[in-house]
């Protein structure tokens, strides 16, 4: 059996502040206009933390089972590829930290709608968070994982920005408002974009193992400029967030991540070796959870 150490390992936590940049910045635009925030925000954080896990195992036994694992992968070691975890433990972990995401997942939504009588909504985010499970395990598991198709993009763009950042607003606050796509939009174009430098370091590895993700589709330097739409798409929506929701001066700081960005950027475009680009994933990952949690702050 795998010791702790091994199945922490296999969770990659480090991955979990991009996550929980959506709680953050989705509660930052309707914190100060709820009575008690706490209760949907704490169930969120930790709904949100299992999902994340359940993702990355996920990820670690479908790519591992559809051949995108192997020693000429570069990054963090895998959890099955290595052996240090089993297939089958590996699938017996997924099971429980699905049941976990639904227990969570109920539980916060019953704080946030059934408590209050609001049982349509509750139903609606509840057959969304079901679609977040399964957007989850079939990324890189199953038969026909859409993350081998290219979909990957699309899925982080909607469950990072749109349901993320929208949704965690919806549960405090169950009214709609249109100015949430521009905080929605700059999470998931920033998600996106950690995605895609992902994809551009593992871009030979995944040719070979059939993952025809969008760097695979493109080639390197169509890659890159879809890398710098995304950024000045985030960017733009982030200073439209700023403006259209009038973040006190306690914000301005969010300044200092987005000119590493700028500056990181401009590296990337010159950048062609992997290992070059795997040093720029976490940077941008950092970076993006760092303007959403000033963005909560200053709330």
């Amino acid at each position: 059996m795998a010791g702790f150490r091994v199945w922490l390992s296999a969770m990659r936590l480090r991955t979990l502040p991009l996550a929980l940049s959506t709680v953050w910045m989705g509660n930052a635009l309707i914190w100060g206009h709820v009575e008690n925030p706490y209760p949907v925000f704490i169930w969120s954080l930790i709904t949100t933390i299992a999902l994340q896990i359940l993702s990355n195992f996920a990820n670690d036994y479908g790519d591992f089972a559809n051949g995108a694992d192997n020693a000429n992968r570069l990054g963090p070691q895998r959890a099955v590829q290595s052996g240090s975890i089993s297939a089958s433990q590996m699938r017996k972990a997924i099971g429980w930290t699905i049941a976990i995401c639904l227990v969570s997942g109920i539980q916060l939504l019953r704080v946030a709608f059934w408590h209050k009588g609001l049982y349509l909504p509750f139903w609606g985010m509840l057959a969304v968070g079901i679609g977040g499970i399964l957007a989850a395990y079939f990324y890189t598991a199953g038969k026909r994982p859409y993350g081998y198709a290219g979909l990957g993009d699309l899925s982080v763009f909607l469950f990072f920005g749109m349901v993320g950042v929208m949704g965690n607003a919806y549960l405090q606050s169950p009214q709609w408002d249109v100015r949430w796509l521009w905080p929605a939009i700059a999470i998931g174009a920033l998600s996106c974009a950690v995605l895609n430098l992902n994809n551009m370091r593992d871009r030979t590895n995944d040719a070979a193992a059939g993952k025809n993700t969008l760097v695979v589709r493109w080639g390197l330097k169509k890659a890159k400029y879809y890398h710098s739409f995304l950024l000045f798409l985030a960017w733009c929506s982030t200073i439209a967030t700023f403006k259209v929701f009038d973040f006190s001066l306690k914000a301005a700081p969010l300044l200092l991540p987005m000119c590493v960005q700028i500056v990181r950027w401009l590296k990337v475009i010159r950048m062609d070796e992997p290992h070059e680009l795997d040093r720029e994933l976490k940077p941008l990952a950092i970076t993006t959870a760092i303007i959403a949690l000033i963005f909560f702050l200053s709330a």
